[in-house]
């Protein structure tokens, strides 16, 4: 009932950045709140069960093994002092496993918006690309499998490495910039992807942070705008960050090379590589676009006919074109286009780990790229009309509904061995690596 003598009660009023934040976190866990009752899977087996130092829990010896050991073939000390922590909590039942990797994905699409949001003082289109990160398919990969702790905790610290280093750009210091240095350390110890994040802050540097600009459109005047840098001094700037770069790298390059899982050329030459390469950064795209018939492995082809990859190639040099011409005015298009092609070089096969064609768990952190161009660019696109902002909330809305319903399908896959090998059986062709582990598991039970 109201009336002159009734006081209406106004509703509580919540700030659209703590909105987001509820949002994202909510959505995100809806989707993957049913892995806390999934088995271990695929190699969760040698990492967790089948390596003694993790069973043993977080103990001083087990801490100077991570440190020390190549085991399966990779250097992740803070990857495996995690595990160690997780067994010591839970032991071997996977849900508490599982609920960890969750819980960093999580925190990594919360920090992702609020490192956008903190850089472009762009609320919701931040908040898009993070809710694209949080939900996406091809990220479900990384999310259920426990293997793949160090994707969701090597990206934690690629962006705390990007949220202090916007607190340093803007009140420079040696103890901000040792910080940010600390960050990309512990980054790298978690997995060596972050090898190419200098090259990302150097694009971060050109925009949003506009520390570079290559041909400026205005007289610098005493403003408070900041003031463009010459490219020279912000590349001596990353100098230790390209170092550390360099020393993670060769000693990645021989941890697998002395666990057997990198390929010869006499196996897979340079020129197959080369072709792999070119066609599977477009399925990437492809798949990031229509999330079909994704697989926990795709089996290399072993020939890729010339036109694909002559095709492939085109197209990437097409849209590298496009992007960087229109850098100008939508500066965002280049930095998200070569953010996708340069955070996928370690993994796009130029070197050969396993016989793998492609995975979805290499797109954790380049899709970022492509998410960026899609936050921006699309309203950029729309222009001033009267139905602007209902049609683009509108369509962000289904779209985001559709990756929570595609991921939610995506994540039951992932419940236990025989389920996730019969999906890859059916999800590709030929594929002899599925069908062997579809028995293995079949053969475990019995």
């Amino acid at each position: 009932m109201t009336g002159p003598g009734v006081r209406r009660k106004k509703l509580p009023h919540i700030r659209p950045d703590i909105f987001i934040c509820l949002v994202l976190a909510a959505a995100t866990a809806a989707v993957y709140g049913s892995v806390g009752s999934h088995s271990f899977v695929y190699d969760d087996h040698y990492y967790i069960l089948g390596t003694p130092q993790v069973r043993a829990g977080l103990t001083f010896e087990g801490m100077a093994w991570s440190f020390a050991t190549t085991h399966l073939a990779n250097w992740h000390p803070l990857t495996w002092l995690s595990h160690m922590l997780d067994y010591q909590r839970y032991g071997p039942n996977p849900g508490g496993h599982h609920l960890t990797n969750l819980l960093l994905h999580i925190l990594n699409a919360l920090l992702l918006f609020l490192v956008l949001r903190k850089m472009t003082g762009d609320s919701w289109p931040s908040g898009f690309a993070a809710a694209l990160f949080a939900l996406h398919p091809l990220h479900v990969e990384s999310v259920a499998w426990v293997a793949e702790r160090k994707d969701v905790l090597s990206t934690f610290f690629w962006l705390l490495t990007m949220w202090t280093y916007i607190l340093y750009v803007r009140r420079p210091g040696a103890g901000r910039y040792l910080s940010v240095l600390a960050c990309f350390a512990l980054g790298l110890m978690a997995k060596p992807m972050l090898v190419t994040l200098p090259f990302v802050l150097l694009l971060l540097d050109y925009w949003p942070l506009g520390r570079w600009q290559p041909r400026p459109s205005r007289p610098y005047e005493d403003d408070d705008s900041p003031r463009p840098k010459p490219l020279i001094g912000l590349i001596r700037e990353k100098l230790p960050f390209f170092a550390l770069t360099a020393a993670s790298s060769i000693f990645t390059l021989l941890a697998q090379q002395k666990g057997g899982a990198v390929k010869s050329l006499d196996v897979f030459p340079f020129g197959l590589r080369l072709a792999n390469a070119l066609v599977s950064y477009v399925k990437y795209i492809g798949k990031t676009i229509w999330p079909a018939d994704l697989s926990v492995f795709y089996p290399h082809p072993g020939f890729i006919p010339l036109w694909q990859s002559a095709a492939a190639g085109l197209l990437l040099a097409g849209l590298s074109l496009l992007f960087i011409g229109a850098a100008r005015k939508r500066p965002y298009l280049a930095v998200g286009w070569l953010w996708y092609l340069g955070t996928l070089v370690p993994v796009i096969g130029l070197v050969q780990l396993a016989e793998q064609a492609m995975a979805d768990r290499y797109t954790y952190i380049p899709l970022i790229g492509l998410f960026i161009i899609t936050a921006w660019g699309v309203p950029s696109l729309t222009g001033p009309w009267r139905f602007r902002k209902l049609v683009l909330t509108a369509s962000a809305a289904a779209v985001l509904l559709v990756l929570m319903t595609c991921s939610w399908l995506q994540v039951r896959y992932w419940k236990d061995d025989v389920t996730l090998w019969r999906r890859a059986v059916r999800a590709t062709a030929d594929n002899q690596y599925a069908y062997n582990n579809l028995g293995k598991a079949l053969f475990d039970l019995g």
